[in-house]
C-alpha cells in the first residue's frame, strides 16, 4: 500500500504547507493529496490558499507524485478552466499529478461566486458533464457542448501532457460510489467504520469499478498523549461530526462552527482516531488494506505537523519496507 501525506490547505498558509510537504518527503511519505478549498471549515483553522497555484510550487520543491481534489461543476472553475490548469501542471511535471478526484462540491466553497447552490441532483449532473469535458480536453479533443449548465464552444487545449492524470470520483455514500463506478477511473473516500467502507467499495466495484484504484483519506489526530490528541481534534476538526446531508449545504465557516459548537471533545473519538504510538497507526493501515484500498493519505488534523512527521519517520516508516515505485 502506498502511504501518502494529506496537505490541508484549510489549516495552514500556503508557505507553511510548502515546508510541510518537503518535510513529509524527507520523513518517508510516498505521495501527497491536497484539498481544493476557497474557505476553511472553521474559523479556527484560518487558512485556504489556492490549491492549483500552490501545486506548481509544491511539485517544483519535491519529487513526490500528487493527487488533488477538484470540482468541475462550473462554479469557481468552469471545466475548461480546470482542464487547462490540470494539463499545464501535468505537462510541466510528467506523471507527477497522478490523479484528480472530482466531486460535486460544497456550498462553503462554490457558492461564493454567486451562481446559486442547486440540489444534489443538479450538482451530480454538473459533476458528470464537467468530468466529460475535462476528460475530452485532456485527451486533446476539441470540445463543444450544448449542456444547459456547462456550455462549451470549440474548446481545445494546446499544451498537453503525454499522459493525463486519472479522473477519480469522490464519494461519501454507497449510492454515489455505485454511480461513480460506471464512469470514474477510481474512487476516493474518507475513513468510516470498516463495514461501511466495505459496503461502499462493494457498491463501486459491482457497478463498473472492479479493478479500478481505491484511495482513502485517513483523518487522525496525533499527539504525545491521548488527551492532547483529543483536544487537538476537537479544536481543529470538529466539522467531522457534521452530518453528511449538511456537509454540502452549510455556506460559511460560522455555520459549521455553530453546527458543532455543543460537541464535547469525547465525541470526536467516534470520528477521528487518536494516535500516540506506531501501533495505533499500523492497525489503521492494516484495516485500510483489508478493505481493499491501494493508497492511503494520512491527514493529521493536529496543528503539530512537525511533531507528527518526526513520529512518522521514527515510529512508522523506519519499520516499513521501503517502496520506490508508484502502483500503476
Amino acid at each position: 500500500m502506498l502511504i501518502g501525506y494529506h496537505a490541508s490547505h484549510e489549516q495552514f498558509s500556503p508557505s507553511e504547507l510548502l515546508e510541510y510537504v518537503q518535510a513529509a518527503e524527507r520523513a518517508g511519505f510516498q505521495a501527497v493529496m491536497t484539498s481544493d478549498h476557497l474557505a476553511p471549515w472553521s474559523e479556527r483553522q484560518g487558512n485556504s490558499g489556492n490549491n492549483w497555484a500552490w501545486l506548481g510550487a509544491a511539485m517544483a520543491k519535491t519529487s513526490l507524485p500528487f493527487g488533488s481534489l477538484a470540482i468541475p461543476g462550473g462554479w469557481r472553475y468552469h471545466p475548461v478552466v480546470l482542464a487547462h490548469l490540470v494539463a499545464t501542471l501535468s505537462q510541466m511535471f510528467p506523471d507527477r499529478l497522478r490523479w484528480i478526484a472530482m466531486g460535486s462540491g460544497e456550498a462553503l466553497n462554490e457558492n461564493a461566486v454567486g451562481r446559486g447552490w442547486p440540489d444534489k441532483a443538479e450538482r451530480n449532473e454538473r459533476l458528470k458533464a464537467g468530468s466529460e469535458i475535462v476528460r475530452a480536453l485532456l485527451l486533446g479533443e476539441t470540445m463543444t457542448s450544448d449542456h444547459p449548465l456547462l456550455k462549451t464552444d470549440e474548446a481545445k487545449l494546446w499544451s498537453l501532457p503525454e499522459k493525463p492524470p486519472l479522473l477519480l470520483g469522490t464519494a461519501l455514500t454507497q449510492e454515489t460510489a455505485a454511480w461513480l463506478g460506471e464512469w470514474a477511473d477510481g474512487l476516493v473516500t474518507v475513513r468510516k467504520a470498516p463495514h461501511e467502507m466495505n459496503q461502499m467499495i462493494g457498491a463501486f466495484r459491482t457497478n463498473g469499478g472492479d479493478g479500478k484504484p481505491l484511495a482513502l483519506q485517513l483523518q487522525v489526530s496525533w499527539a504525545p498523549t491521548v488527551d492532547d490528541a483529543r483536544t487537538a481534534a476537537w479544536h481543529q476538526w470538529r466539522n467531522a461530526v457534521v452530518k453528511a446531508d449538511l456537509l454540502a449545504e452549510l455556506r460559511t465557516q460560522w455555520e459549521f462552527d455553530a453546527a458543532s459548537q455543543d460537541i464535547p471533545p469525547e465525541k470526536l473519538d467516534e470520528f477521528i482516531p487518536l494516535i500516540t504510538n506506531g501501533r495505533d497507526l499500523f492497525d489503521l493501515i492494516e484495516e485500510s488494506a483489508s478493505c481493499g484500498f491501494d493508497e492511503i493519505y494520512i491527514h493529521n488534523v493536529s496543528r503539530d505537523q512537525n511533531g507528527f512527521l518526526d513520529f512518522m519517520a521514527g515510529q512508522v516508516f523506519s519499520k516499513l519496507k521501503p517502496r520506490s515505485t508508484m502502483p500503476s
